[in-house]
């Protein structure tokens, strides 16, 4: 009798102990599983590496804008496709408040609009700015320090693995002369770069078959500077139309080694020019139908670019480009 009582009470004795042993097993895992990383879904159309919209020669004078606004005036559609793209920043290509710069202007137009953004802008000057005083008062104080050293409208920044510069190209205010202040700043600052990939932009762009302004011979010992030092994308506005190129050397040369990609984006929204003449033998593409902006996504060697027109547009223009 004594002896089946001994066994129960073993038998009980083991059953307990599994029991808390399995318990305790429970909550380790659960606790683990409490510790262990959430799952996160990622969205597949915002890629990771870091989205750069930009336009240039976009918002009309308060004067257009009162109501009525004039069918020129589409920089609050130009804004619209930045909000949809939600950028790591945005660039701007010179003439941003028309017609004459005016702080005024750029508060009353400009900041309801592409003012959205100023957080994340890195603005560069076009000769528009440059109209109400000839000091770019307007500009210079409503950009502020995003806007690099007052008088001067050149600076440079990296952004991912990305160096961007954005320069002075009005040049008979702000020399673009080999030897002259800008331009030694310029291949200074280039020489120290040592990012893979380099993106330069200003105003007025060396190479256009548009007809309000084409070509800018001025600009060219910048060009010469950037092409020595191994520059990948140049993006200008002045010229209201779209406009890529093949890559170029400083004599406007297919040069797909180490030349340099050319992309005007004069269609920020003020108004639009028409093509009149054949485009160059180095035009790739071109747009002077409507109002849009460029996004590209900036990889580690590589960079994507895409033309986005306002809604209703029909033109597009994609591609991807490996860096030097």
């Amino acid at each position: 009798m004594k002896s089946r009582r001994r066994l129960f009470v073993r038998i009980f004795l083991v059953a307990l102990m599994f029991g808390l042993a399995a318990a305790v097993l429970r909550g380790y895992k659960i606790s683990q599983a409490n510790k262990a990383p959430k799952h996160t879904v990622t969205n597949i159309d915002q890629p990771s590496d870091p989205v750069i919209m930009a336009a240039g020669d976009i918002a009309c004078p308060a004067s257009l804008v009162v109501a009525p606004p004039t069918g020129e005036c589409r920089m609050s559609q130009t804004a619209d496709i930045i909000s949809v793209a939600k950028p790591t920043a945005v660039l701007t290509l010179g003439d941003n408040q028309y017609e004459a710069g005016s702080l005024a202007d750029f508060n009353t137009v400009y900041q309801p609009t592409w003012g959205a953004f100023k957080g994340i802008t890195h603005p560069s000057i076009g000769n528009h700015e440059y109209d109400s005083k000839g000091n770019a008062e307007g500009y210079f104080d409503y950009f502020g320090a995003a806007a690099g050293q007052r008088g001067q409208g050149y600076y440079s920044f990296d952004i991912g693995t990305w160096h961007l510069v954005a320069l002075n190209s009005n040049c008979d205010l702000v020399s673009c002369n080999a030897g002259q202040a800008q331009e030694k700043w310029l291949r200074d600052d280039l020489s120290l770069n040592a990012a893979k990939c380099t993106l330069v932009y200003f105003h007025h762009p060396r190479f256009s078959s548009g007809s309000e302004h084409g070509n800018d011979q001025a600009v060219a010992p910048l060009w010469q500077a950037m092409y020595d030092n191994n520059v990948d994308l140049v993006l200008n506005g002045h010229e209201h139309d779209y406009e890529r190129f093949a890559p170029q050397n400083p004599k406007g040369q297919v040069d797909n080694d180490k030349g340099i990609r050319e992309i005007v984006v004069g269609t920020g929204g003020r108004s639009l020019y028409p093509f009149k003449g054949k485009p160059f033998a180095t035009t790739e593409a071109r747009y002077s139908g409507g109002y849009g902006v460029l996004k590209l996504v900036l990889h580690d060697s590589s960079y994507d670019w895409q033309f986005i027109g306002e809604a209703g547009s029909s033109f597009s223009d994609s591609g991807s480009t490996s860096c030097h």
